[in-house]
């Protein structure tokens, strides 16, 4: 307070250690905000919470407490709405969408550091202002997000890594809309699912591994992403769920321009929701495809589904393929690694589905072998592009998008090479 600030958090415990009046007087002129912490569970007796923070006048209560799921968090943010007053913060490693979920439902103010972070799942205020823009404003409001913004997301297991938030957010930003776009770490589906009406959520990306699982939530999906069994987007219309697949359009668009699949052979690596959609596109091109997967029957599942056939790793060296394309997690940052080996890439050309990092060992090990390669950025904007058009009825600013996703990537790869 002698150092200039207006306001002082004082806990709940403190000020009934030493009474309303000693409190108010040791900080004057400052504001009190009175807060409650359980970093270790959501309390059951919410409401009684809020009575013992009121008692002690101050100019404005918080409540921060662990959140295991998304029902958990949703009655936590349910204590801010319509009150100004109040200032809601879910706790936990999972609960980063929800901090930001927050300030839609209401709360005062959500707490990002500037350095350390000081508990799970906080965002760091670099990250708000450059990925979220929270503090952007349309119209008459006073603040960047509020009860009108719409709210998108990406669920998944993890979810962390993905730049889907920065890329649509840019997208968001560059034509002015009104709409956020946050990570959501689903471990359960069923949980997620129940929070899209009571959260107004208008649209979501779906990544491993929930994009088949999915499917049994949808209320209609488009035939294309039925007959493939992958959706990787969720339209909401009038509360019900719409399912699309844009991995399809996302693996055509970055793969076409370097290959004649028509007359092309391309081994996938692996059998889950992306490589089916990679699988249905290249081979509705016309793309003789053969599959290797760590799981042999689910291989011959989709092999069978698009004509193709599966094969065993220990073919893959002895063969020769026009393309492979990598389907997996394997390589994903930041935990490394390839899914096949330097001597099993007997190709011209190798695509790898991630994006993060830029340039992943499966690349690598190929440019030093001279084969062209194709990083995860060209379908990761395809697929993201369309998306956005989909959720948003017009069309998106690509160029914009691109940007600022490479900006990013090469940020990054500098950082790791420091």
């Amino acid at each position: 307070m002698a150092a200039g600030c207006r306001w002082c958090d004082v806990e709940i415990e403190t000020a009934e250690q030493l009474g309303a009046d000693q409190v108010k007087a040791a900080l004057a002129p400052a504001r009190l905000l009175i807060s409650a912490h359980d970093f270790r569970r959501l309390p059951q007796n919410l409401p009684a919470i809020l009575k013992r923070l009121e008692a002690y006048g101050g100019g404005a209560i918080k409540i921060a407490a662990a959140c295991r799921s998304l029902t958990e968090a949703r009655r936590l943010l349910e204590l801010a709405r319509g009150r100004p007053e109040v200032v809601v913060v879910p706790i936990g490693e999972d609960m980063l969408g929800a901090r930001i979920l927050a300030l839609r439902q209401g709360s005062a103010l959500a707490y990002a550091p500037v350095a350390q972070s000081t508990a799970p799942g906080q965002i760091p205020f670099e990250e708000i202002e450059r990925v979220y823009r929270l503090r952007r404003r349309f119209g008459k409001s006073k603040a960047g997000i509020n009860p009108q913004t719409k709210l998108y997301g990406v669920i998944g297991d993890p979810v962390a890594h993905s730049l889907s938030p920065l890329l649509h957010n840019a997208g968001f930003a560059a034509r002015n809309k009104n709409g956020v776009y946050v990570p959501f770490h689903v471990r359960d589906l069923p949980d997620f699912v129940a929070g899209i009406g009571p959260f107004q959520i208008a649209g979501f990306s779906v990544t491993l591994p929930h994009k088949e699982r999915i499917l049994r939530y949808l209320d209609d999906c488009e035939p294309l992403a039925s007959e493939i069994g992958a959706v990787n987007t969720v339209v909401v219309r009038r509360g019900k769920l719409y399912g699309y697949n844009t991995d399809f359009i996302g693996v055509l668009r970055a793969i076409e321009r370097r290959l004649p699949l028509s007359s092309s052979s391309v081994l996938l690596i692996g059998a889950g929701g992306a490589a089916r959609a990679a699988a249905f596109a290249l081979a509705r091109a016309g793309a003789a495809v053969s599959i290797w997967a760590r799981r042999p029957r689910r291989a011959r599942a989709l092999a069978w589904k698009v004509g193709g056939e599966a094969i065993d790793r220990r073919e893959i060296a002895s063969r020769s393929f026009d393309a492979i394309v990598n389907c997996t997690p394997v390589g994903l940052y930041p935990g490394g690694g390839s899914p096949l080996e330097a001597r099993e890439l007997n190709c011209r050309l190798v695509m790898d589905l991630i994006y993060r990092p830029l340039k992943t060992e499966l690349l690598r090990r190929a440019e030093r072998r001279g084969i062209e390669t194709i990083s995860g950025v060209d379908m990761f904007v395809a697929q993201g592009v369309a998306q956005w058009e989909l959720w948003m009825g017009e069309s998106a600013p690509e160029t914009v998008m691109r940007r600022v996703l490479l900006a990013e990537l090469h940020k990054e790869e500098a950082s790791l090479r420091r």
